[in-house]
């Protein structure tokens, strides 16, 4: 569905990406991993058509995104929800909803999708008169998620979603991130600090790291290595080390050894 090849980033002379390669298959779940300024927002925004790529190839379905415009790629069915949502605080949940589908022009398309979406986060149903600046984080991530959904996305890609949510909120929010990818079959291409539960859900993960994919592989299995639990899941004092490769590093010599 979704294949990065070699992108390479640039903010000015800083690389952010350096030649990155994924796959998102049709229906499936994916995370990528990191530390903070690993590059992660840089590539959901690369792929959403809102950062320049300077080398390398993006396709979506039969389409080649690297080109496009963001607005052409919401179209084609790729929807993005940024870090921190950016809801329209002076907009009523209704009209910010309404936004997401300025591709659908049909009536019935629309109407249809904002069921959709208060299908799945019914307090908005409850709030739809409500100006979303007055709404509480959890429930502007909702809505941020529910506008997404108003493109009828085949892709969604989500950054930081749990991002200063109490943790019964970060539960909801997954819970109903899972409930979408099944019952609609959309596809998810997930940024999340919260390691622990970004595995949970996804079938695939890549770790990043200065703008690099530095491992990757089935979600159980990167729940399952040894340095993605150290340094990612906290299961370990080596988790306090500076970055993954560290934590590599200090494996291997403590190997060593013996």
């Amino acid at each position: 569905m979704l294949t990065v090849t070699d992108v390479t980033v640039s903010h000015g002379p800083v690389r952010a990406l350096d030649n990155v390669s994924l796959l998102v298959k049709a229906g499936e779940v994916v995370t990528l991993l990191g530390a903070n300024g690993a590059g992660k927002t840089s590539l959901l925004r690369a792929i959403s058509g809102l950062t320049p790529v300077a080398a390398g190839r993006i396709r979506f379905l039969d389409h080649e995104l690297t080109r496009l415009p963001a607005a052409r790629i919401v179209g084609l069915g790729l929807a993005h929800c940024p870090e921190g949502r950016h809801v329209f605080p002076d907009m009523t949940v209704e009209e910010n909803l309404d936004l997401g589908a300025y591709s659908h022009p049909e009536a019935s398309v629309r109407r249809a999708n904002m069921d959709r979406a208060f299908h799945y986060f019914p307090v908005l149903a409850d709030r739809r008169r409500q100006k979303a600046g007055t709404l509480s984080g959890g429930e502007q991530q909702m809505l941020s998620l529910g506008r997404a959904l108003m493109s009828s996305p085949r892709l969604i890609t989500l950054d930081e979603p749990s991002l200063g949510l109490a943790p019964m909120l970060v539960d909801q929010i997954f819970d109903i991130i899972r409930l979408i990818n099944r019952e609609q079959n959309t596809s998810v291409l997930l940024v999340e600090q919260n390691a622990r539960m970004a595995l949970s859900i996804a079938g695939y993960g890549y770790v990043m790291e200065s703008g690099r994919i530095v491992l990757d592989g089935p979600a159980e299995k990167l729940s399952a290595n040894e340095d993605v639990k150290e340094f990612y899941l906290g299961l370990s004092a080596v988790g306090a080390k500076k970055s993954y490769r560290e934590v590599k590093h200090y494996r291997r010599r403590k190997r060593w050894l013996g």
